[in-house]
């Protein structure tokens, strides 16, 4: 009996010390500074505590869908050339449908070749129909839709992730928000000037190479009319920035053809660089191997003819093509600084988001705020834990003790949990902390209410301690298990101050069920090893 009680003691010592180690780690000291640095070392602080930035953003997935349309109609236009049928065009006819795509002006005698590359090829993600004067109509599919959207959202996470990692922000949240809205949370622990990096996420960072196929006009009116007031189905007017061409000037809108040559992904690696002729600042991108060899195929094409760098719906550049280009470029000019080409090269790296983002709400928390939802959360935490042991100690007097050893174990096995796990603290954090606390005296309760009904039962100490314990474990593990699964619901379903309230409230009652059920029961026995038998306990 001793040596077992000398072999669980050592365990909760060692688990004890194991537990201390995960909150503190090896401190700089023994100061109180230097033991509150070790801490926040270990257990990062979540927005409303250290302070920053709070952002709700929207992903405008109609534009994803709009672009994997575009890429379908410019390679089903493609199909039919291949095929030999001349004549038909393939266009969106609808601007408010981007999921629909309209084939128009195919020859009666190529009917059935239409009809078998539409369903050869297309059938899959379209439903195919066809219509009057030998047209089709392709409409996407809801599910596909709903794939092209979610894969929207995830790459927008993704990229948003890369960009706020590289710019160093520390312990970022970027997570979905809001099932089915498509929607993106953003936290960013201790950035207090947000601008900077909001014009970074939002960013599409898009580069792209288009063929010029008309202007420069001064305005899009212009532009507009030279084209006798429509835009061709196959073309798009965009505006350039100041300088783009030597010919041109602040304003001035091209006609471009819509399907880059390439774009997005296409672009391998991109660095900070400068004009070997001018020295001024550039970003030198680079593109992947198939792009490459696709782009010198098209310029070895097209010499002679103008070719425009977009960047983010604006042109950059237009220059003509004077010889084969392969897999690299520059863009320069426009007065472009040098933290421009910094932050443009990192957003090319990390990726072209699938599309553009709007700000749905911004919050700024000053560290001050934090500090004092801090100093509340402490002194709420203490004030609590003080007064509950109090009441232990009076009203369950010997076995107060106990209970109040087992609840200050229960504490710092929380903290520790949180420590090797890297999660988060946060202001609900906090109140998950003090549940803990209510959580580990109810089971203390639970357990000493049953032992004096054993013993008021005429059973000896060692007895009803055995069967106060035996009777209360299955109340406890039931009382439990039903808030775990609470909690783990708020995880799934709630953002980020939530979930570090579940994430607490959860840690805190694994830790509960080992020190009220094995550690409190590991001291009753040592204390009656120590009584004669049938001597009374303090409970």
């Amino acid at each position: 009996m001793q040596k077992n009680l000398r072999t669980k003691t050592i365990g909760i010592i060692a688990i004890l010390i194991a537990f201390v180690y995960g909150i503190f780690g090896i401190p700089n000291g023994v100061s109180g500074t230097a033991l509150r640095n070790a801490i926040l070392k270990r257990i990062s602080l979540g927005l409303d505590l250290k302070g920053g930035t709070h952002l709700i953003l929207q992903v405008m997935v109609d534009e994803a869908v709009g672009a994997d349309t575009d890429s379908d109609v410019a390679a089903l236009q493609s199909d039919l050339q291949q095929n030999g049928i001349s004549g038909a065009t393939v266009t969106k006819p609808d601007a408010k449908r981007e999921d629909f795509i309209q084939i128009t002006g195919v020859p009666a005698d190529h009917y059935n070749d239409v009809s078998s590359i539409l369903n050869g090829r297309y059938s899959s993600k379209y439903d195919i129909a066809s219509g009057a004067n030998n047209s089709w109509t392709l409409t996407m599919k809801p599910t596909e839709e709903a794939q092209v959207r979610q894969s929207a959202l995830d790459k927008a996470i993704e990229v948003i992730n890369q960009r706020i990692n590289s710019l160093g922000v520390s312990e970022p949240v970027v997570e979905p928000y809001q099932l089915g809205s498509y929607q993106i949370l953003v936290e960013l622990p201790g950035v207090d000037d947000p601008a900077r990096v909001k014009d970074v996420i939002q960013s599409t960072a898009r580069l792209e190479a288009h063929e010029v196929m008309g202007g420069p006009w001064p305005d899009r009116q212009t532009a507009l009319q030279s084209l006798g007031g429509v835009v061709p189905p196959d073309a798009e007017l965009i505006e350039s920035v100041p300088g783009a061409a030597s010919s041109g000037s602040v304003g001035d809108w091209y006609e471009l053809r819509k399907l880059p040559v390439w774009g997005g992904t296409d672009v391998r690696d991109a660095q900070p660089g400068r004009n070997p002729n001018t020295n001024e600042p550039e970003v030198d991108f680079y593109l992947t191997s198939a792009a490459g060899d696709k782009f010198a195929q098209w310029t070895r094409s097209h010499i002679g003819q103008d070719m425009a760098i977009v960047l983010d719906n604006r042109v950059q550049e237009v220059a003509v093509i004077k010889d084969q280009i392969r897999d690299q470029g520059n863009i320069s000019g426009g007065g472009i600084t040098e933290q421009r080409v910094k932050d443009l090269s990192m957003l090319l790296r990390t990726g072209a988001l699938p599309a553009s983002i709007r700000y749905l709400q911004e919050t700024t928390i000053g560290p001050s705020l934090g500090a004092d939802s801090i100093h509340q959360g402490v002194v709420a935490s203490i004030a609590g834990m003080l007064a509950v042991m109090a009441f232990m100690l009076i009203y369950y007097r010997g076995a107060g003790i106990n209970a109040d050893l087992a609840l200050f174990l229960n504490l710092v096995i929380l903290l520790g949990f949180m420590g090797y796990s890297g999660a988060t603290l946060t202001l609900p954090g906090i109140a998950g902390v003090i549940l803990t606390i209510g959580m580990g005296v109810d089971s203390n309760v639970l357990i000493f209410e049953r032992i004096r009904e054993e013993l008021r039962a005429g059973k000896t100490p060692a007895a009803a301690v055995d069967q106060g314990f035996a009777h209360a474990w299955t109340t406890i593990l039931d009382t439990h298990v039903t808030t775990i699964v609470s909690a783990a619901i708020l995880f799934i379903f709630g953002t980020g101050p939530v979930k570090g309230f579940a994430v607490t409230l959860t840690f805190g009652l694994l830790a509960n069920l080992f020190t009220a059920v094995f550690v409190s029961r590991v001291i009753f026995d040592a204390n009656l090893s120590r009584k004669l038998h049938g001597e009374p306990i303090s409970i």
